[in-house]
């Protein structure tokens, strides 16, 4: 197993464009798109690039839009930009699809871990800890989920789309590993998981076939199993890291996600003792 110091570094792609024109938690707050929603005072997309920066494992920060003026007209992002802290790339017409395209343009050879502009409550502990272990188990490409009875732990009531592994349910979260050359023919693979990304069992069938279907619906296929038949199907060696935080299941999908970051962020402020 690599050291820390023999590791190589990861560039981050930020994937911060909207999904559509009219993304509700934008139009709540009133700006441009959403990842210059601000929570707790700080934009959403500037709180993912701190918490990236602040990580030991991650040299380059690329984000994937919003469009460029937007970024330019915020005053907590235009520095970034003008400085070089962070590069930009214009976003195709759907995540995965950016994805791709922003893959494309990085070294073969360099490790790059995606997540999202709206994982409002990144913290670098959770960036360390996901590249840590996906570094070292020997996969082309690694993806986080979240038990979701750790995230109904920590925020009960939030509705998370979840699925139901043995052993699970699990939840995304928003953090993906592409580890060498191989991981990026996933691209498009990733492309099909979003467009049925909240009917899990259609991912199931469409990725694991009929077998991988009856086996999920009985309650009897593991994460583990499931992943080694995808590996096989895809001819890519395809690895999870279970996360033991809940905050990395959450993204700001609606106005009722956005209310809860707030609180999570106010309850945070208020446990920081005061220097008067």
């Amino acid at each position: 197993m690599k050291s820390k110091s023999e590791a190589k570094p990861f560039t981050a792609l930020v994937l911060a464009a909207d999904r559509a024109t009219d993304d509700p938690v934008a139009a709540l707050a009133g700006t441009g798109c959403k990842a210059l929603v601000p929570v707790a005072g700080v934009a959403m997309v500037r709180r993912v690039v701190e918490a990236l920066e602040a990580s030991e494992r991650i040299e380059r920060i690329v984000l994937v839009g919003p469009a460029r003026h937007l970024l330019e007209q915020d005053a907590s992002m235009s520095p970034l930009l003008d400085t070089g802290r962070i590069s930009w790339l214009p976003p195709a017409n759907s995540p995965s699809a950016s994805a791709a395209q922003a893959l494309a343009h990085q070294p073969a050879d360099r490790p790059v871990l995606v997540t999202t502009a709206d994982h409002a409550l990144l913290c670098p502990e959770m960036v360390d800890y996901f590249l840590e272990q996906a570094t070292s188990g020997g996969h082309d490409f690694v993806v986080a989920v979240t038990p979701l009875e750790t995230v109904l732990a920590r925020f009960p009531g939030t509705r998370r789309t979840g699925i139901r592994l043995r052993g699970g349910p699990y939840c995304g979260s928003n953090l993906f590993a592409f580890m060498n050359e191989d991981a990026r023919r996933l691209a498009s693979f990733w492309q099909r998981v979003e467009q049925d990304r909240k009917h899990p069992r259609r991912v199931i069938a469409g990725a694991l076939g009929i077998p991988g279907i009856l086996r999920y619906l009985l309650g009897r296929l593991t994460l583990e199993q499931a992943l080694q038949q995808l590996s096989a199907r895809l001819h890519v060696r395809i690895g999870a890291v279970i996360m033991p935080f809940a905050q990395a299941a959450i993204d700001v999908d609606s106005p009722l996600d956005y209310e809860m970051v707030e609180r999570f962020h106010a309850q945070k402020n208020q446990s920081i003792p005061s220097d008067a």
